[in-house]
């Protein structure tokens, strides 16, 4: 967001409590349509420290699907390297960047960080799911999904596949991605808060056989992953991006690519002053992947569905390319509709 604001001429002060290159728990993947939204502001990363990948595979004990983005590639880099590429474009565009610097508060007159008071035109919550801007700011109305629990580590193998594997469970699905010619980044999620990485890992035969003889090398990382829908994301001179404007479930991968669109429609609404406009494109950048979280999260814990959807998918492989395409932003959300209604349909006949 501070890259799209200068970007526009705005001066921009960034000011955060940690100090760079910050980690999250994060399934590390820039999905095409993420991607592109992430080259637009001027962000590249060195294909030494990537990983390209062109599709997603479903696995469900012994079946497996597979389809290709339809355009361009993707590409999975570890949150470290994502974060000090950012920092350095800020730095390059003239962004003021204050780490280790706590922001205590909000109020009319702009941002108390520390002792210092910066007045401010324009204040923006980027502080994910937690925000305590939207909380300052009473902006906390919302519609909530469900929490479930998810769980990151890396390990040091060759990647086996050019795509995001998503492997279906009985209590979990886990998902692995190389980000490294010797990297594999898995995350797993469950909606079961007593889970652990590695007996929910022991459900997924075999994700688990791949990993078989593997060091981790990194420590294992958790947070929540939810569906929340911000009834407003701003206020006055208030307004959210990113996590803290409202999440969708990690199933989609969609999260920073998120961030990466929203942040130049705010930039284009701040400098109009005309913050109802940022809401509707908002509200409209979500729609597509809260709508492929909730069909894709009919999935979970129900272990015939699993089977069935991936039977039809084998069976009418065009399904399930063009639900990846639309996921991808590459086809209308009305073509929903068509495939749905042949998704339903096979389903009743497998």
């Amino acid at each position: 967001m501070a890259i799209a604001a200068r970007q526009r001429g705005f001066r921009v002060v960034v000011a955060d409590g940690c100090q760079p290159p910050i980690d999250k728990t994060c399934g590390e993947g820039l999905m095409p349509d993420g991607l592109a939204a992430f080259e637009r502001l001027g962000l590249q990363l060195s294909r030494s420290e990537c990983f390209p990948f062109r599709g997603v595979r479903f696995l469900s004990r012994s079946l497996s699907t597979d389809a290709r983005f339809p355009d361009r590639v993707g590409l999975a880099v570890r949150r470290t390297v994502l974060h000090r590429v950012m920092v350095e474009r800020a730095t390059q565009v003239g962004v003021e960047l204050l780490w280790r610097s706590t922001v205590s508060g909000i109020s009319a007159d702009g941002v108390q960080v520390g002792k210092d008071l910066f007045q401010s035109r324009w204040i923006v919550g980027a502080d994910g799911s937690n925000s305590r801007v939207r909380r300052w700011a009473r902006l906390e109305g919302s519609h909530r999904t469900r929490l479930r629990y998810a769980f990151r580590r890396h390990f040091r193998v060759t990647p086996w596949t050019d795509h995001i594997e998503v492997h279906w469970g009985e209590r979990c699905q886990g998902y692995a991605i190389g980000i490294g010619e010797n990297e594999v980044c898995v995350a797993i999620a469950s909606n079961d808060s007593k889970l652990r990485f590695t007996e929910a890992l022991r459900e997924l035969r075999y994700l688990s056989e791949r990993l078989e003889g593997s060091q981790p090398s990194t420590a294992e990382r958790g947070a929540t992953t939810c569906n929340r829908r911000l009834k407003r994301v701003w206020q006055r001179n208030v307004v959210l991006i990113g996590d803290a404007a409202g999440t969708v479930d990690a199933i989609t991968g969609e999260g920073l690519g998120l961030a990466f669109s929203q942040a130049p429609a705010l930039a284009e609404c701040m400098e109009s002053g005309d913050l109802d406009r940022y809401q509707r494109i908002h509200d409209q950048l979500m729609l597509r992947p809260r709508l492929m979280a909730r069909l894709m999260l009919q999935l979970d814990r129900r272990v015939s569905l699993q089977h069935k959807v991936l039977q039809v998918f084998q069976r009418r492989p065009e399904i399930f390319r063009r639900l990846l395409a639309l996921h991808v932003g590459a086809l209308r959300p009305s073509h929903l509709v068509w495939d749905g209604l042949a998704l339903g349909w096979e389903l009743l006949t497998v």
